[in-house]
């Protein structure tokens, strides 16, 4: 086996474009990447080699004539080991995303559709850059719904305080005999008086402190049998003393306008801070359209590399790096629910000085301010701009086939840059500054085997 040819064949240097767009689709949602996340993004580099090989195989004909030192077209990857390599990737990555759950599946499913389509019969015509862009916002939307679904597997067993507390009191309170019954039942066919029958009862304590409102369902208790009640708080009193903490410290800490449910911090949360994969996807379409954007950009560029001789493909997408640049580093873009999350806190708490930077527990990178964001965003912006700006400008003033295979290049690698700006517009440093590492690698390995 010629592992260079392989090498050629796959594009090796152009995977490091790939994790970032999982990473970027991960933050976008406010959730700290984990499992679904790193299955996102072996899923994607199956995928992203599947279209590789599929892509060299289908045009094995044309690269005869312009690209004879191909590794098809030269001998040396036979066109059946690039078909099955093609399928193989395809069943990896599909089966990876399996593991992540149904909307992962269905996402990559779509990705995988995308990428096939484009490589057996879009590529020649003019949707052939719309379904490759389609191809890298499905490929983000496929790290978002995955790290969704990831985090629910684990949410879903974290119950709030409140709510393990009625789960344990509701077995014994649940004891009780017929003749409890038939008293509980005389009870409430007899008038009561009004004060019985509101839902809460304010009980004065002291006339320096507040008065304590106490839950609908411990005032029952009360006045329905004094002695069940004064059974259940001497069985389990941590239990009850647990319960009616909880629920008058929701009480005491409710607003107007602000929900006192522990189960929705946010405007796309469904669980404790989980947004649905729906919700997910909806919160990564921002970003998802911006590196769909750009993807259009370059695959119309690139459909000049092999004969050359378009002005208008390179300033097109020196116009359009330049607008996306501009509107990444400039507009700030965090996920929705983040401040909402950091602002409410558990029931009971008041949140600190350094609330609404993230949602507590979930932050997928350190908290930084506004300012430390906005200039990381800026910087990394910029670097995006200046990788593929450049060589844009330099095939707009001379089409020649080598600057424009030069400049499709530099608009691979800046999906790099962009990838980390995206996430650092989000407020996840950390993963910003992990896919900004990815570009040198990537510029090193693409000394050796090209991108294009």
């Amino acid at each position: 086996m010629n592992l260079r040819a392989w090498a050629e064949l796959l594009r090796l240097p152009a995977l490091f474009t790939v994790p970032g767009d999982a990473l970027a689709g991960a933050v976008a949602t406010g959730l700290r990447p984990g499992r679904g996340t790193f299955l996102a993004i072996g899923s994607s580099l199956c995928l992203y080699e599947a279209g590789m090989a599929l892509n060299d195989w289908a045009d094995r004909d044309e690269d005869a004539v312009d690209r004879p030192h191909r590794p098809i077209p030269s001998g040396r990857v036979t066109p059946i080991a690039a078909f099955t390599a093609a399928v193989a990737f395809t069943a990896g990555g599909l089966a990876l995303a399996s593991r992540a759950g149904r909307p992962a599946l269905a996402t990559a499913t779509a990705l995988a559709g995308t990428v096939w389509a484009y490589d057996l019969g879009l590529k020649r015509t003019p949707a052939g850059p719309v379904a490759m862009a389609a191809a890298r916002g499905l490929d983000l939307l496929l790290g978002a719904t995955a790290t969704a679904t990831g985090a629910g597997t684990r949410t879903n067993a974290i119950a709030h305080p409140s709510t393990a507390a009625d789960s344990r009191a509701t077995p014994t309170a649940a004891k009780t005999s017929p003749a409890t019954s038939r008293f509980a039942e005389t009870q409430a066919s007899r008038p009561t008086s009004p004060s019985a029958t509101h839902p809460t009862s304010s009980v004065a304590t002291h006339p320096a402190r507040s008065k304590v409102t106490l839950p609908s369902t411990a005032w029952t208790a009360l006045t329905a049998r004094p002695s069940t009640a004064l059974t259940t708080l001497t069985a389990r009193p941590s239990t009850a003393l647990t319960t009616l903490t909880a629920r008058t410290s929701a009480t005491r800490t409710a607003k107007p306008g602000r929900t006192s449910s522990p189960h929705r911090t946010g405007p796309h949360r469904t669980g404790p801070h989980r947004p649905s994969p729906a919700a997910a996807a909806r919160s990564a379409l921002p970003a998802a359209a911006t590196l769909a954007a750009h993807t259009l950009a370059v695959t119309t560029v690139s459909r000049h590399e092999t004969q050359g001789g378009s002005t208008g493909a390179p300033l097109g997408a020196l116009a359009a790096t330049l607008a996306l640049g501009h509107a990444v580093a400039y507009t700030s873009h965090p996920p929705a629910g983040w401040r909402t999350a950091a602002a409410a806190g558990p029931p009971g708490t008041n949140p600190g000085p350094g609330a609404g930077s993230g949602p507590r527990g979930i932050s997928p990178g350190p908290r930084v301010t506004a300012a430390v964001r906005a200039s990381t965003t800026l910087a990394l912006g910029t670097a995006y701009a200046t990788t593929a700006a450049r060589p844009y400008l330099h095939a707009a003033l001379n089409p020649s086939p080598p600057l424009t295979q030069r400049a499709v290049g530099g608009g691979i690698r800046a999906l790099i840059p962009l990838q980390a700006a995206l996430a650092a517009r989000s407020g996840a440093l950390g993963t910003a500054l992990f896919t900004a590492a990815l570009a040198p690698l990537a510029r090193r390995f693409a000394r050796k085997v090209s991108v294009t």
